[in-house]
């Protein structure tokens, strides 16, 4: 298995699968363990400690929006808060993200009904401190097709990324590429202040001539 192949197995497996108990079930294991592992050997060459952990939903419910992720553990290792890189899976056309995105999960606790507000403003603040990675990771809003608290606030926590087709999948050595440079911009992210706001972009990365 190769990263593209572990991205497109879900995003091609993941309806007809949704009508199967989730436990047990052979794609479940791949989320979780499969698509996990591949991601990490992705994130080796880069160097630093990630956690990486892959979700098909809790219980004996599938998730509306599966997603694989990478944590930087001084940051966050969970989803519900801080900033993470992740992979999520629309449910209305066959896709996936990669997205630098914002806890979602702590959002909604502290602001409730506002908390896809407040988490568009923030991206916003955010993706102009990261606007040396805009050339990179140029999309700058998704979608996932879905209604809910959750599925809704990903797209609202949703800072930077790319989005792929599953003809881009096919294409390894762009997804390492593309994922280096989401590694690139969460380190950035990290050194420039993280989630708190600041009166002026700090610390930009140099540009090549």
């Amino acid at each position: 298995m190769s990263l593209g192949h572990a991205l497109r197995r879900i995003v091609e497996e993941y309806p007809l699968a949704k009508t199967d108990p989730p436990a047990g079930h052979p794609l479940a294991h791949v989320i979780r363990k499969g698509a996990a592992d591949e991601l990490r050997a992705a994130l080796a060459p880069l160097g630093g400690t990630f956690l990486v952990k892959g979700s098909p939903g809790r219980g004996t419910r599938w998730a509306a929006v599966p997603w694989l992720a990478a944590f930087d553990p001084a940051v966050t290792t969970s989803a519900t808060r801080g900033y993470y890189l992740v992979y999520l899976f629309p449910t209305h056309r066959e896709a996936v993200h990669l997205s630098l995105a914002q806890g979602t999960v702590a959002a909604i606790r502290e602001h409730g009904p506002r908390a896809g507000a407040h988490l568009r403003a923030s991206g916003a603040t955010l993706r102009a401190r990261l606007s040396d990675f805009s050339e990179e990771l140029p999309v700058a809003e998704i979608a996932l097709g879905t209604a809910g608290e959750l599925p809704e606030g990903y797209e609202a926590a949703h800072i930077m990324g790319l989005t792929y087709t599953l003809a881009d999948l096919a294409d390894e050595r762009r997804l390492w590429r593309d994922l280096a440079n989401g590694v690139a911009a969460y380190r950035a992210l990290k050194a420039r202040g993280g989630l708190a706001v600041a009166e002026e972009p700090i610390n930009r990365r140099p540009r090549s001539l």
